[in-house]
């Protein structure tokens, strides 16, 4: 399993939209990168990061959302590792599976499963029922047999169903690729009745020219636009000389990187709170007495910042409420966070033997 894992880490794609994140995978075969359609829903284009991919904006060029299945385009990077497909794969109850994906944000993960129920059906559509541990962030992520073929896309995961998730069959994959590359690979949706492919060319306005059903392009969704806090803190951003569409990480969440340093930011409508964190390093192994010593004493000195740790990580922190924030004052405290941010992780590995955070990734 741990040479299945690392084969595939180079084709696991993490994907962030301003309403969601989660994952997809590249396709060599196919030049292009599969997810679920909820992952991207109502998205032109989002973002991928990946292990051998640069962060990047890809437009969305294939909508199923009967199928749950979405395609978005390749990468810039051309020599990606190629993975199978298990076209023919034949699959029992208690055969082993393997679950890859990006849950909740975090890098790369992987977790371990059976297949509980070759054929579970929920509105005409056949599922793998699987025990492998999924989250939220799983979403379009592959699902692998032993032999480390893709044999289903992780589509949905039971709230406190203990483990139960689901995942698409392969064949779906197969035949939405199919009919992908028999339309032309124009940018298209696929309508939920009918399951024909509507493209710019034959819809009707915003209806199937086959069965008059309401269809969506991608073409046709409005790029997104932030009101109120989420308006004022991407402007900082801009003005920070920060991609905002780049540093979109979800709901209300942004990450910055600056130099070496990476730092989240997150607005929390319901207390008024925007936070920016900056993970800078993860404690050493030993001789941690003298960077403790030293946290506290910056703590004394760096304005407006708060030295903390969790777990193993050396955090940097600069809390602000929203009825105090505006562009102005907004500016000067996270251009202090990025600047002290891409200070202080140097520092800390340097003279302290702290470990980059994300180095390797």
């Amino acid at each position: 399993m741990k040479t299945i894992i690392e084969r595939f880490r180079g084709v696991i794609i993490q994907i962030a939209t301003p309403y969601s994140t989660g994952t997809g995978f590249y396709l060599r075969d196919a030049n292009l990168i599969v997810t679920n359609d909820h992952v991207v829903q109502d998205n032109r284009q989002v973002v991928i990061d990946g292990h051998l991919i640069e962060k990047q904006l890809v437009r969305v060029i294939y909508s199923d959302p009967k199928h749950d299945l979405a395609f978005l385009e390749a990468p810039k990077q051309s020599d990606l590792p190629a993975v199978d497909l298990g076209i023919d794969t034949e699959l029992s109850e208690g055969d082993p599976v393997l679950a890859l994906g990006h849950p909740f944000g975090f890098k790369y993960t992987s977790t371990q499963g059976i297949i509980s129920n070759t054929a579970h059906e929920i509105n005409d559509i056949n599922y793998y029922l699987i025990d492998a541990a999924l989250n939220p962030g799983n979403s379009g992520g592959p699902l692998l047999d032993q032999e480390g073929a893709v044999i289903g896309i992780n589509t949905f995961v039971v709230k406190d169903g203990n483990n139960i998730g689901f995942s698409l069959p392969v064949s779906y994959l197969i035949d939405s690729i199919r009919e992908f590359d028999k339309g032309g690979r124009k940018i298209s949706v696929r309508c939920i009745s009918c399951l024909n492919l509507v493209n710019d060319e034959n819809i009707d306005g915003q209806y199937c020219p086959f069965c008059g059903s309401r269809v969506t392009l991608p073409t046709q969704i409005e790029d997104y636009e932030p009101i109120g806090v989420a308006h004022t803190i991407e402007s900082i951003l801009e003005k920070t000389g920060h991609d905002v569409q780049l540093s979109r990480r979800g709901p209300n969440n942004w990450e910055i990187r600056q130099g070496s340093a990476r730092i989240t930011i997150a607005y929390y409508e319901k207390n008024g709170l925007i936070t920016g964190d900056a993970y800078l390093a993860t404690l050493p192994k030993s001789e941690i007495g003298p960077i403790y010593e030293f946290l506290l004493r910056q703590n004394y000195e760096v304005e407006s910042l708060t030295f903390s740790v969790k777990e193993q990580d050396v955090i940097l922190s600069l809390l602000i409420y929203d009825r105090y924030l505006n562009v102005d004052t907004g500016l000067k405290l996270f251009s202090h966070l990025f600047d002290r941010a891409d200070h202080y992780d140097n520092i800390l590995v340097e003279e302290y033997g702290a470990q980059w955070k994300y180095d390797g990734e």
